[in-house]
């Protein structure tokens, strides 16, 4: 890879950025815009990996000759799923929803090379609730305000102490990014890791 290729995040998360931060010391981040509506059928891996891909492309256009990460995150909680709950009583009724059962976290990533090629990657976790009275999630969210989380909780705070279990071959992905797969997808594009 050239010395000189930028490296965008095509992401204005902090939770993604952050995690980033891990592989890469320098990155820019750029706002994507994209529309993350379904479509009619589609179900959740395939809305992740589409909608990865789709922020990626969006910035590239925009950002030439630089190399693009793009991500989403769709929560299945037994095929509906869980957006980003954005009001508080939302936040309720999803985690009231999810106390006891299982919810299958589906994380894409997609990284688009400086020829404009784009690889993709869905990371599944599967995460067990445990029973969560409704003192419990009024005091969970309270604290925590995970109002711009799919499926309404934080795992890298204090989210984690709502599940009995967490599944999956990276840790990461769960917070919004798997980052093997993001080193493995950037050094198939040039880019030096350790």
């Amino acid at each position: 890879m050239s010395p000189q290729a930028t490296i965008v995040l095509a992401s204005t998360s902090p939770y993604r950025a952050s995690l980033l931060r891990r592989l890469l010391e320098h990155f820019e981040q750029a706002s994507p815009g994209t529309d993350e509506a379904a479509f009619p059928g589609e179900r959740p891996g395939a809305r992740a990996a589409r909608l990865a891909e789709a922020k990626a492309r969006a910035v590239a256009e925009i950002r030439p000759g630089a190399v693009v990460i793009g991500s989403d995150q769709v929560a299945d909680l037994d095929g509906t799923v869980l957006d980003k709950p954005v009001t508080v009583h939302a936040a309720h009724k999803q985690l009231a929803a999810s106390s006891g059962r299982e919810v299958i976290f589906h994380t894409a990533v997609c990284v688009i090379d400086l020829r404009g090629d784009a690889t993709t990657h869905v990371d599944e976790t599967r995460v067990r609730f445990r029973e969560l009275s409704a003192e419990d999630i009024a005091r969970y969210v309270e604290r925590e305000r995970p109002l711009d989380c799919a499926g309404s909780f934080k795992c890298e705070g204090l989210g984690i102490a709502l599940f009995e279990r967490i599944d999956n071959e990276d840790p990461t992905a769960l917070v919004g990014l798997p980052l093997i797969a993001t080193s493995r997808l950037l050094r198939a594009a040039g880019v030096v890791l350790p």
